[in-house]
């Protein structure tokens, strides 16, 4: 399997994720607030836009814990387009216009977001217009069978459990027995309706920016997590895929061994995939999971590469992480099975952490860029920049890490006399040809003019923003997923800047 992508071509880009973008309701939004962050890339020369995974968030509101690897997360759902549609009447957004505009506060948007969506469903349901009437009635089409109404009774269901995991519902539903779920999707058929419709609409939505980044020359720059989360629509559809016992608790869960973000390690507590399972029918539930998420990108990072080569598998129940061991994964027959079904994907694999030779040379037998990460990279002793080469992807940070200001600060103020933090800054420093004042734009300008095809740094480092601005502090589940950006970050000046930056790294816009 090779990625079909371009590593020949250089380019610069951004992550942001769509719950950070600007906007007035309370959380970032597909419509006008997407398409202004366009019009700023397109002015910035900047030509892809990366963000985090799409699907609807459940507990703690981790995208990385999805309720599905299908559906889009309805709280993305632009409601000023749905007034435009006829769908909503303008007042009616005025309790979301009352929500904190520089963070998301996700207790108060969720029930009122979703009163929103559950009225604008009806209202469509009921006298929608012809037309959006014919295209939800082909999206249902397409979608119903493989994932679309599993979601909507996983999501009703849900609901009306007081939002328990779905192993604690009552044995009919918890096992799927075909005639419960049958008489409740008859007697509930209107509310499911209405879960499918907020589907349609944020599908059309996302087709709406696919298409305008596109005539504006900027990529979409996806993000899928290797694991699915217990708690969701796949593992309930599908729970033979799983690793769990007659009750449908898993046996082993993922996480990582103790590492730089964690010493206790990473204990995520996703079910582990029965690979022999999905090796028997090809891999399928993949093919339709990979197919689906490369048809709304232009390029598709896959988180925790590594599990594909070997996984760490944490017998369940643990504290932390520390007890698990490393398992095999299906290698290169997973990606054979791939290509062979689907072609080449534009897949990036994020290969951070502990990698070993055979991580290594399954990504290059597969033809997949990797990822280089500037503040693990400067704090290794024998890195040097000439060693980022074409099929990389460098980072100045990435979700997981701190800001590079917050980053710079706490290493050098965390042991002022200690050696290894003494080092740390000076090699920063020296390699960035910067000064601690300036650090962030020296980051990003030596990301810029590495050897990889594609450099990407967050817009907290591009705003020289502090650790008050991270997005992401792994390990925790509380005060995570919040931070946004405002309108007002974007003048005309601060563009000029960053266009600077690009353009003397040979970076623009492809075609431009």
């Amino acid at each position: 399997m090779t990625s079909g992508i371009d590593t020949g071509t250089r380019r610069a880009g951004v992550w942001l994720h769509l719950t950070s973008l600007p906007g007035p309701h309370g959380i970032g939004e597909l419509g006008a607030p997407a398409f202004r962050f366009i019009d700023a890339l397109r002015a910035m020369h900047l030509g892809v836009w990366q963000f985090l995974p799409i699907g609807p968030t459940g507990f703690g509101n981790s995208p990385y814990q999805a309720l599905s690897s299908f559906a889009g997360n309805e709280m993305l759902i632009d409601m000023a387009e749905l007034v435009t549609d006829g769908l909503l009447e303008p007042a009616e957004l005025d309790e979301l216009k009352k929500l904190p505009r520089d963070f998301v506060d996700y207790g108060a948007l969720m029930p009122a977001k979703n009163r929103l969506l559950a009225t604008a469903a009806r209202r469509f349901l009921r006298a929608g217009d012809a037309g959006l009437r014919r295209d939800y009635e082909v999206f249902r089409a397409a979608n119903d069978a493989a994932w679309l109404h599993d979601y909507s009774l996983f999501r009703l269901l849900k609901a009306q459990h007081a939002y328990r995991a779905w192993p604690d519902w009552p044995a009919q539903y918890a096992s799927r027995d075909a005639s419960a779920l049958a008489r409740f999707a008859d007697r509930e058929r209107a509310r499911i309706d209405e879960i499918k419709v907020a589907q349609f609409l944020f599908f059309r939505q996302w087709s709406n920016l696919q298409d305008y980044a596109r005539q504006n020359g900027v990529c979409l720059f996806g993000d899928m997590p290797i694991y699915v989360a217990l708690d969701s629509a796949d593992a309930w559809s599908n729970p033979q895929l799983l690793q769990l016992d007659a009750g449908n608790v898993p046996l082993k869960v993922a996480g990582v061994p103790p590492d730089y973000f964690a010493e206790d390690g990473q204990l995520w507590g996703n079910p582990l995939y029965d690979w022999q399972r999905h090796e028997q029918d090809g891999f399928r539930w993949w093919a339709a999971r990979l197919r689906a998420l490369a048809d709304h990108v232009d390029f598709l990072r896959i988180d925790h590469f590594r599990g594909f080569e070997s996984y760490w598998a944490v017998p369940a129940p643990a504290d932390t992480a520390r007890n698990g061991r490393w398992e095999a994964g299906p290698g290169n027959r997973f990606f054979d099975a791939m290509r062979a079904t689907l072609g080449d994907l534009p897949i990036i694999a994020e290969d951070l952490g502990e990698i070993t030779a055979e991580v290594d040379a399954l990504r290059e037998q597969q033809g997949m860029p990797g990822m280089c990460v500037l503040q693990f990279a400067l704090a290794d002793r024998d890195f040097a920049l000439h060693q980022v080469g074409a099929d990389r992807v460098c980072y100045t940070s990435t979700h997981d890490n701190d800001t590079v200001v917050g980053w710079f600060r706490s290493d050098a103020d965390a042991c002022s006399e200690a050696e290894e933090t003494r080092w740390l800054r000076a090699n920063i420093l020296q390699v960035t040809q910067g000064s601690p004042e300036t650090i962030h734009t020296d980051m990003v300008r030596t990301a810029f003019q590495t050897n990889a095809f594609l450099a990407i740094t967050s817009m907290q480092d591009l705003l020289g923003l502090d650790s008050t601005a991270r997005i992401n502090i792994p390990g925790t589940a509380e005060n995570n997923w919040l931070w946004r950006l405002s309108d007002e970050h974007l003048q005309p000046d601060f563009c000029e800047n960053v266009t600077s930056l690009v353009l003397a790294s040979n970076r623009g816009r492809v075609n431009e």
